[in-house]
């Protein structure tokens, strides 16, 4: 192993550690709070935390594997099923956010009329059409041999070596995959998160100009306190466009590599260097532990939820801790006690014989 590998290795330790951790406090926090349970984005969240998941503990830790041994990991029916699984969780993953976008967009367009139109049930058809969808090319690349060990991503799936009979079939099946998943993705978030961006300045904008008359009306207020006023309708825009530009540009930062790599290798005679490979099949990952940040743990409600948790353990250990030691002053206490009246025992029952 030369120091890419260690590094790439490191990485993806990192990685797995951070996804699970993350992952399992946003399933936590799904399972703790009714509340959460009762919200329609809450059921997108699931399913994009049980993909992580499955992806942390099936896929990444094979890669890694791979990476140490710089070969294959297992045998070959077993590969296919983390092939598989790759390519379907990746799926599942990429059409959640993009079902959690348009369920932002309606929430922040039509907030009025947004319990009548995103329903549960709507969420849960939603939801299996993105199982469908995924299971759909996940099959048919497993049912084709399509999938493998891939030497330039040090991981179980898609490999245009193991299709070499058919070519121009996985060229079609891969631009395909790669079209219905991350393009479409990427064209319903920016559609979406750009229309709620222009709603949220709009909003801004009208409460600026009700904080500007505002201002003017008060003759008498203090300089700093309409500087402050200033400086809060700033954060305010900065605000949204933050949320909207980590939003899009998350997906784009760990998908676009991997997927132009793959686009790359189809049509491109040269070789393409395995560092890059597992770089980019990195950044993939990566997005599976930046999700629950994204989407989660950021909002004020798993914050809340997680800062109860926390709460609620710290504050049985002292409990516990109080408790014993009270118990064992009590011990302390009985034994003192009991010796004092053994002490006194023998001079009392001197006395009648006296």
């Amino acid at each position: 192993m030369d120091a890419a590998d260690i590094v790439a290795c490191v990485l993806v330790l990192g990685i797995i550690v951070v996804s699970l951790l993350s992952n399992v406090v946003v399933l936590i926090c799904f399972l703790y709070n009714p509340e959460i349970r009762k919200q329609v984005p809450g059921l997108f969240i699931l399913n994009l935390t049980f993909c992580n998941l499955l992806l942390s503990v099936s896929n990444m830790p094979l890669t890694l594997v791979g990476l140490i041994t710089t070969g294959h990991p297992g045998g070959s029916s077993f590969c296919q099923i983390v092939g598989f699984l790759d390519t379907f969780l990746t799926t599942n993953s990429m059409l959640s956010m993009a079902a959690l976008s348009i369920d932002r967009w309606v929430a922040v367009v039509f907030p009025l009329s947004y319990h009548s139109r995103i329903r549960h049930r709507d969420a849960v058809i939603a939801l299996g059409y993105t199982w469908i969808h995924s299971l759909c090319f996940s099959t048919v690349a497993t049912c084709r041999s399509w999938v493998g060990y891939h030497q330039l991503y040090a991981s179980c799936t898609l490999c245009n070596v193991r299709a070499k009979g058919a070519g121009t079939q996985f060229m079609i099946f891969t631009v395909a995959l790669h079209s219905l998943t991350y393009l479409l993705t990427l064209i319903v978030l920016c559609v979406t998160y750009l229309k709620v961006l222009k709603v949220a300045r709009f909003h801004c904008k009208r409460i600026d100009v009700i904080t500007m008359q505002t201002l003017v009306l008060l003759v008498d207020i203090h300089p700093s306190v309409r500087q402050k006023c200033l400086d809060e309708q700033k954060r305010r825009r900065q605000r949204a466009t933050k949320k909207i530009s980590t939003f899009i540009g998350t997906f784009v930062v760990c998908f676009t590599p991997y997927v132009i790599t793959r686009i790359v290798e189809l049509f491109s005679p040269g070789p393409i260097s395995p560092h890059w490979g597992v770089l980019s099949k990195c950044l993939a990952y990566s997005k599976a532990a930046s999700d629950p940040f994204v989407y989660s743990l950021l909002r004020h409600q798993y914050r809340k939820t997680c800062s109860l948790l926390a709460n609620k353990v710290l504050k049985r250990s002292p409990l516990n801790s109080s408790s014993s030691r009270g118990t064992q002053n009590n011990a302390v206490r009985i034994d003192n006690s009991s010796n004092a009246t053994n002490i006194v025992q023998p001079t009392t029952s001197k006395t009648p014989d006296q």
